[in-house]
């Protein structure tokens, strides 16, 4: 369990998809204007990522790199690994987004052309890709896409509070708009370079 939980918070805040590993930039400074649409586009990317992951994790094992019981490979169609992964993705999306038209007309409004864009979301295909690349097993890889997610939220949420505050403030007129809103995300970015060692110093020692 300490591994499960060093891997989810890990996710959460060493290894952020959007501050620390800059993934998922686009809709991080498109919706991240107002907070209902900042969380919702946050629920969708965390469902996405939790049932992209769910699915591709068993492909890539037992499809595509297939191994037999001595470790040797049966075949190897690694080389179809993208492209197989982003067509699980855009069906998922897909389908998040009938059930948002359907259900919440205006979340699906509010999010427009960005939720569409959670199929090119590097983010999502990042979580897939690196579950395998790390070797996770399927466990370990549900958490760490739904870590990655909650992490997403975090930052989502983080930032919509902050660009409230902007447009309170009163910049200099060169930085007005997205220079300072850039400016913040890099503030933002630099706040959880300081969560490494906590979180290692935590779960090492359990």
């Amino acid at each position: 369990m300490a591994g499960l939980a060093a891997i989810f918070f890990t996710m959460i805040l060493v290894n952020n998809y959007v501050l620390v590993q800059f993934l998922g930039i686009c809709p991080f400074l498109g919706v991240s204007k107002k907070l209902d649409s900042a969380f919702g586009m946050s629920c969708a990317v965390i469902f996405v990522m939790a049932l992209a992951t769910a699915v591709t994790w068993p492909i890539q094992t037992y499809l595509l790199t297939p191994v037999n019981a001595d470790g040797t490979p049966k075949w190897d169609l690694g080389y179809l690994q993208t492209i197989v992964f982003i067509l699980v993705i855009a069906v998922l999306v897909q389908l998040v987004e009938v059930i948002m038209k359907k259900f919440m007309p205006p979340l699906h409004k509010a999010l427009g052309v960005y939720l569409p864009l959670i199929t090119t979301n590097c983010a999502v295909l990042g979580v897939t890709v690196l579950n395998i690349d790390n070797g996770y097993n399927f466990a370990e890889s549900m958490v760490c896409a739904v870590g990655a997610g909650v992490g997403f939220m975090l930052a989502m949420v983080m930032f919509s509070g902050v660009r409230k505050r902007l447009e309170d403030a009163q910049p200099p007129k060169c930085f007005e708009g997205l220079p300072i809103t850039l400016v913040a995300a890099s503030v933002a970015a630099l706040s959880f370079g300081g969560f490494g060692g906590i979180v290692e110093n935590i779960f090492g020692t359990m």
